[in-house]
């Protein structure tokens, strides 16, 4: 038997629906973590989930783990690897934006700031808790991505605009917006 999921998780792949099921949505409270997802989701501009999904092993290998302090000191020699490296989304702009939000990264932890404390400030350090009944009622921005996109861009992440944000607050358990009659619900609801 096919347990119920959000709709938009094809029934079919066993890689989207580990990630539904034990990913998506589970809030995350690990700085590092969080970087890597807003790097990620910025790397989906333009793109399918699936298509980072399938190529996030090679990402993550490809960054050296999203280890801040590694992608920060990235040089042009690193760039051209990486843009000649087939198993990533070879796009400069998006590779030049995860160096300099390494960089961000690591100025505002040298400056008191954790990265995860300034995320989940915005939720008053609890998920929202939506209760959606069909994946059509669900937003693709809302005020609060919009406001979030615009700090995380006064600061001078790129590849973060308000649909890209309310993604990752989505993926990262900042919102529950898993369907009411998805099998996870209630346990992500739990959490918060």
């Amino acid at each position: 038997m096919t347990l119920p999921r959000c709709t938009w998780v094809p029934p079919n792949d066993p890689l989207y629906c580990n990630y539904h099921d034990t990913e998506w949505g589970v809030p995350e409270y690990d700085p590092r973590a969080l970087w890597e997802k807003l790097v990620l989701d910025g790397m989906q501009a333009g793109l399918s989930w699936i298509t980072i999904l399938r190529k996030r092993d090679s990402i993550r290998e490809a960054f050296d783990g999203f280890d801040p302090v590694k992608v920060a000191a990235y040089g042009e020699a690193d760039m051209e690897r990486l843009l000649g490296n087939p198993g990533i989304i070879r796009s400069r702009l998006k590779c030049k934006a995860a160096i300099d939000g390494a960089r961000i990264y690591l100025d505002m932890a040298e400056n008191g700031e954790d990265f995860a404390t300034y995320m989940w400030n915005f939720v008053d350090g609890k998920p929202i808790q939506n209760t959606w009944t069909s994946i059509s009622d669900v937003p693709a921005k809302t005020e609060l991505s919009e406001t979030i996109a615009r700090d995380l861009k006064k600061r001078g992440f790129k590849f973060c605009g308000p649909v890209i944000v309310y993604a990752f607050m989505q993926a990262v358990g900042m919102v529950n917006d898993h369907t009411t009659d998805c099998h996870c619900y209630e346990r992500i609801k739990a959490m918060g």
